[in-house]
């Protein structure tokens, strides 16, 4: 991965790697003795990085393309150690953000000089940063999504009790999920968590992600690279009324019509839809009225991923798996004519319908686009070709077609691959 010439006269060292003992043995062989700023680093990662306020490389541990990617950032111990420690706690906790790898200290360079103290964090595979997304061919579609994305990793950090206190598209990665997109968290070192997260720490959080959005935006409509007609503090309000939207449906409380038998089942459903399990709630009748009151008490995030992985052992993005479960009903109603179980019917659609699309890809060309993801674009160009041919062309031509006419355009893995 890096020339010879970088590990000479490399100087004793108390180098100290604290982490995750499977990774530690990886990184260990990194350049340590070099300021991050002189390590070389692949074009194709490089382009994935985003901004930051510190020195961050994305590295492979080794000269094996399919080597593990990591990102590594400069800044002081202090502050990796407590960002290293709210990483682990968030991934404990299933949020959405980057996993911590190591913590790295003692560093010096070939003249014994300091240097910063480094954190690394395995890179999330398929994401990109908002600046890629946004200085491209995007619809007001995909970026009421990125905004609506913005906002559920927000809702979902706030229901774990964490204040973020530096919400921003720079501090956000974004992976394709179906026809929108998911967040993740990857700069934690602001954050904080609270036994109770007050109205206020919201509120302060929402107020920075407002400011931070809007400046990120106006800098990229100066730049010249901003979507056409997009509004950089529209948008940034979008985020704030799909958060107060999302936190209202999960903790405020609903009055359902008696009369209505399905009220109580249409609200979980809705829910659902949402993203979210319910895992309790509260419902009382009032003795005068009648009326049903409908209080979640504990959500949570993952409800269609959940029961995909239940189902096909398939992990997914939360819309992809919303619609690949879709896939599944319309299968199982179309084919279990001997009233199988759910469970054998899905080791079924495994085999008959969605593996077979996916080992249709050429060898050459597998990886550009996350499993779960091409699946979605895939059943979406099958519908597309189908409305413009009048009769359902099948998922073999649809298959077929999307390889040779947008898998190609597409470099959701940051690798360029050469189409034979």
């Amino acid at each position: 991965m890096f020339p010879t010439h970088l590990y000479e006269r490399i100087p004793t060292m108390a180098l100290r790697i604290t982490g995750l003992g499977e990774e530690i043995a990886a990184i260990t062989g990194l350049p340590w003795h070099l300021p991050l700023e002189e390590w070389p680093e692949d074009p194709a990662l490089a382009e994935k990085r985003g901004i930051s306020r510190h020195v961050v490389r994305l590295v492979r541990a080794s000269n094996d393309p399919d080597a593990e990617v990591y990102a590594v950032k400069e800044t002081v111990s202090e502050f990796a150690n407590r960002e290293y420690k709210i990483l682990r706690e968030l991934t404990h906790l299933n949020a959405p953000c980057v996993e911590q790898v190591a913590v790295v200290e003692g560093r010096v360079d070939a003249n014994g000089e300091e240097l910063p103290c480094a954190i690394v964090t395995r890179f999330l595979p398929y994401s990109l940063p908002y600046r890629v997304l946004l200085s491209g061919a995007v619809t007001a579609h995909e970026i009421t999504t990125m905004a609506s994305a913005l906002a559920l990793l927000l809702v979902r950090l706030h229901l774990l009790g964490f204040w973020w206190g530096d919400c921003s598209l720079s501090n956000t990665l974004f992976r394709r999920d179906a026809e929108g997109f998911a967040a993740y968290l990857v700069d934690a070192e602001t954050g904080e968590f609270q036994k109770t997260l007050s109205d206020g720490q919201r509120e302060h959080d929402l107020e920075i992600v407002h400011f931070n959005v809007a400046a990120e935006l106006e800098d990229l409509a100066l730049s010249g690279v901003l979507y056409p007609g997009m509004e950089p503090v529209r948008a940034s309000e979008a985020v704030i009324r799909r958060y107060r939207r999302i936190w209202a449906a999960l903790k405020e409380r609903q009055l359902l019509d008696p009369k209505d038998r399905h009220a109580v089942e249409r609200a979980m459903r809705q829910l659902h839809d949402l993203g979210f399990a319910v895992e309790e709630v509260a419902i009382t009748i009032d003795g005068d009225t009648q009326m049903i009151s409908f209080q979640p008490k504990l959500v949570a995030a993952g409800y269609h991923t959940q029961r995909l992985r239940d189902l096909t052992g398939l992990d997914a993005e939360e819309l992809q798996a919303k619609r690949l479960l879709a896939s599944f009903d319309r299968y199982n109603a179309r084919e279990n004519k001997l009233g199988l179980s759910i469970q054998e019917m899905a080791k079924k659609w495994i085999a008959e319908v969605f593996e077979p699309v996916i080992n249709r890809v050429p060898d050459h060309m597998r990886g550009r686009v996350e499993r779960a993801q091409m699946f979605h674009e895939i059943l979406e160009n099958r519908w597309y070709l189908s409305e413009k041919a009048g009769y359902d062309v099948g998922l073999d031509e649809a298959t077929d077609n999307y390889c040779a006419e947008i898998l190609p355009l597409r470099r959701d893995s940051g690798v360029d691959i050469v189409v034979q």
